[in-house]
């Protein structure tokens, strides 16, 4: 940011990255407010540091210079007229830019808003209405964004009707120190809206007590130590890259290495690069997917030893969609020659409601499962004519400090160990509401109780997830988790993970029936013809029906922002035709 915010200058001289150690005192997020939290940071050496798409360090960004900036940010803020309680809409893309701004509206007392960049969108106007829509719910006095999209977002914004600026824009406008609002405990800290909030989105109001309570809890869970450092390519406007790769670096004072998200999707093992380098302990999340995207980039045929040393990896969190245990040994598979240990995989389980983290498994246990039979799963009475099926379901962890998780039943009451039922959770953490939404906020809210939209069960302490209880195919009274359906179309050759939809449709007789929408990679009619019998026959292996099988063109399968398949979108693109599969025969 020309002008007004410092940044260190890129020049012939080798950059130094930010220490793993340092002689500050760790502190575990024990601060009033996450304005606190940064003054303590700052007084070290740790910080921030920026990657190309190859892993080369381009930007060191030590937490005591985003504390300068941070405070010049602030001051210029209230020169624009801003005051507490505002929302200032930001575009997340990953460097300085946006770490100043978020951490100076917080400074200024107002709330920062991370809204996604255009990657996910498939598309100009996608974006702009994606961005409209999220705008509308938040109602911010501005949004600020990076230059090469300003077109973009200043389209929304004009549709808001809400002011625009640029980085560039807004570092250009110098503003004289001034006095600060005093931050309270229970003052909003941000807003969050969720990977897949489109149409009706909701903002997740987030405190600093709160905020400072759930990324305690991360130090705890995690057992952070001095020597950790996180490297992560995750998208800061998720609430796992937001919440879990950065604000938590500071409140806990541990360096970091970043690549863009974008970057990542183009080069993912420049992230195994990262963390080959480190010569400290590697703390590094990722969704399932990505973790499947790497074993599959690595050939056969390559030495992974000679390329990348993974000994030193103490934590590879599992988080933010179903873990899949056969993708995870894929990856141990791949990469043990590397070094990497399967007890390094970290299990955890969260959503923005709760600010992030829920559960944690205690980390060196890796991924345990249990094999549960598909009646139990969903409440269906067995079918002795059919032989019993499994599905291997994932230990997510023990509650993190300071949270309460219970399961509940469909009239409330709390389910003893290994009952499925919904999951609900409490504690510090939990979010304040959903901005400006009480109805909505008293659907999910009761007596301080977060109803998680999950289902899964308890044993002995940890907690297991089932699915999504809105994802449920529910046909003549039996229900089905989608998941399964799609787990099974995995099983035929030549089919990967996320190429599958499954969802319920209603058909000509006016009944349910399930649908499957399968990326299809053959052009033979032919082939085409007998792939869909073929995932007729396994689908009906499975739930004992008929399916309606669609084929449609590969990638046409939407994607959250976060990288997860959007059944719920994928089945009204369908119903809309905007998903057109392809013609086949009879």
């Amino acid at each position: 940011m020309a002008d007004t915010i410092s940044m260190v200058p890129n020049s012939n001289e080798a950059l130094v990255a930010t220490p793993n150690d340092d002689a500050l005192p760790r502190r575990f997020a024990d601060f009033d407010t996450f304005g606190d939290a940064l003054d303590y940071a700052a007084q070290g050496e740790r910080g921030f540091n920026f990657h190309d798409p190859r892993g080369t360090l381009k930007q060191v960004y030590p937490f005591s210079r985003l504390r300068e900036d941070s405070l010049t940010v602030a001051y210029a803020l209230v020169a624009r007229g801003v005051k507490p309680g505002d929302r200032i809409a930001l575009i997340a893309e990953t460097g300085p830019d946006f770490a100043a701004l978020f951490c100076g509206a917080v400074y200024a007392g107002a709330w920062p808003v991370p809204l996604p960049l255009p990657t996910s969108f498939g598309g100009r106007d996608n974006y702009i209405e994606q961005l409209a829509v999220q705008l509308s719910s938040s109602d911010p006095l501005m949004l600020i964004g990076p230059d090469e999209i300003a077109a973009l977002t200043s389209a929304a914004a004009e549709r808001q009707g809400c002011g625009h600026a640029t980085w560039a824009d807004f570092a250009a406008r110098d503003a004289a120190p001034c006095d600060l609002p005093k931050l309270s405990p229970d003052d909003i800290c941000y807003l969050q809206y969720s990977s897949g909030s489109t149409r009706f989105p909701h903002g997740v109001a987030v405190t600093h007590r709160s905020l400072m309570s759930n990324l305690a809890a991360h130090s705890h869970g995690m057992q952070l130590t001095d020597g950790d450092r996180c490297i992560s390519w995750l998208p800061w406007y998720h609430d796992m890259g937001l919440v879990g790769c950065f604000l938590s670096l500071i409140a806990n004072q541990v360096s970091g290495d970043y690549l863009k998200t974008e970057d990542f999707a183009r080069r993912p093992l420049a992230w195994l690069d990262l963390i080959t380098r480190n010569q400290g302990a590697s703390i590094s999340y990722s969704p399932t997917f990505g973790y499947d995207i790497c074993s599959r980039r690595i050939s056969t045929q390559t030495a992974v030893s000679e390329r990348f040393d993974l000994s030193r990896w103490r934590l590879a969190g599992n988080g933010a969609d179903m873990i899949r245990p056969d993708v995870m040994q894929s990856f141990v598979n791949a990469f043990a020659d590397a070094g990497f240990k399967a007890t390094a995989f970290l299990p955890s389980y969260g959503l923005a409601e709760a600010t992030l983290a829920v559960t944690i498994m205690p980390p060196g246990e890796g991924i345990r499962v249990e094999l549960v039979e598909e009646e139990r799963l969903t409440g269906s009475p067995r079918d002795l004519s059919r032989p019993a099926r499994y599905r291997a379901i994932v230990n997510c962890g023990k509650p993190v400090k300071d949270m309460e998780v219970v399961i509940r039943g469909e009239k409330g009451q709390t389910l003893a160990d290994h009952k499925i039922g919904k999951v609900w959770c409490r504690g510090t953490s939990v979010m304040h509401s959903y901005f400006r939404d009480p109805e909505a906020t008293a659907e999910c809210m009761v007596d301080g109780w977060l109803d998680t939209g999950d289902m899964g069960y308890m044993a002995d302490g940890y907690l297991f997830i089932v699915g999504r209880a809105k994802d449920m195919i529910i046909i003549n009274g039996k229900n089905h988790w989608p998941q399964d359906i799609e787990w099974a179309v995995e099983q035929l050759p030549g089919f990967n993970h996320g190429d599958i939809a499954a969802f319920s449709v209603e058909n000509e007789n006016g009944e349910e029936a399930p649908a499957v929408l399968v990326h299809c990679r053959v052009s033979d009619p032919d082939k085409r013809l007998e792939l869909r019998e073929q995932i007729r026959d396994k689908v009906r292996s499975i739930t004992g029906m008929n399916c309606v099988v669609e084929l449609v063109p590969p990638k046409s399968l939407p994607r959250t922002s976060s990288g997860k398949l959007s059944r719920a979108k994928a089945k009204k693109l369908y119903l809309s035709g905007e998903i057109e599969p392809f013609k086949l025969a009879a």
